[in-house]
């Protein structure tokens, strides 16, 4: 009995404990911004397992007011099957001052490897991705260097649906996809949930290479802190063009 009762005074201390660190926690703050997303996606198929990835990303605030990021991303893709590759590379990314009297970029340092499948499910095409990233972001106080580094493990997944609507391949289809970004390491405390990306929009073929998708994109993300987030409603507009060399014959275009 002295027991039982030494238990329920331990459960009652724990809950007011962390009843006390609940309440001391600060409210969620959640930052809504309007943004723009723009880009170009290259793969070219050199023959019938390799291939090369180049990216080129420009990403705006307060939608084209103010400077995001400038991303640039290189890579070798392997084909496993017709439908699976897997991918190795890296990026460049040059993030702009967060504070309007601040002028020094961060630089972003980001290894890649991922893994793709693509399928179809009826007439709906379905894009199945699993990336893996190490990241080394540039700390930067008081808009100066201090020559030191972050270092995260990011691991997304993304889903994507190409929905057609019309019999015409050359017609717009539609695109639904979400992507779930989760990241740990040393100076990882309070936001290993990153961010997610949900995007609803229409995908237009230009010629049997070249395509583009555009629409609305939710983006939320959390910060540091692990009670501030960002809201950000993105106008995205993005370019893919995969040339297929494989047979030979200079298919650019």
């Amino acid at each position: 009995m002295k027991n039982l009762q030494n238990i329920f005074v331990l459960i009652i201390f724990l809950t007011l404990f962390q009843t006390k660190i609940a309440a001391q926690t600060p409210a969620k703050e959640i930052n809504e911004q309007s943004q723009s997303w723009v880009s170009i996606n290259s793969t070219i198929r050199l023959n019938k397992k390799i291939g090369i990835i180049a990216d080129l990303h420009m990403r705006s605030k307060h939608f084209l007011g103010d400077p995001g990021f400038y991303f640039a991303r290189v890579g070798l893709d392997y084909w496993i099957k017709e439908n699976i590759t897997a991918a190795i590379g890296y990026g460049n990314m040059w993030v702009a001052p967060t504070k309007a009297a601040w002028q020094h970029y961060a630089e972003e340092h980001r290894f890649y490897q991922q893994i793709q499948i693509i399928t179809k499910v009826g007439k709906v095409g379905l894009l199945n991705r699993l990336r893996n990233e190490q990241r080394w972001q540039e700390k930067i106080v008081n808009d100066q260097f201090i020559h030191e580094y972050k270092f995260t493990d990011r691991i997304r997944y993304l889903m994507s649906l190409n929905i057609p609507v019309f019999k015409n391949p050359h017609y717009p289809s539609v695109i639904l996809s979400d992507e779930l970004a989760m990241q740990f390491g040393k100076e990882v405390v309070y936001n290993t949930f990153d961010q997610n990306r949900i995007f609803l929009g229409v995908k237009q073929p230009i010629s049997k290479s070249l395509s583009f998708d555009t629409g609305y994109m939710l983006l939320f993300q959390q910060k540091a802190s692990g009670f501030q987030y960002d809201k950000n409603h993105t106008f995205r507009l993005f370019f893919y063009y995969t040339p297929d060399l494989s047979n030979k014959k200079l298919q650019l275009l």
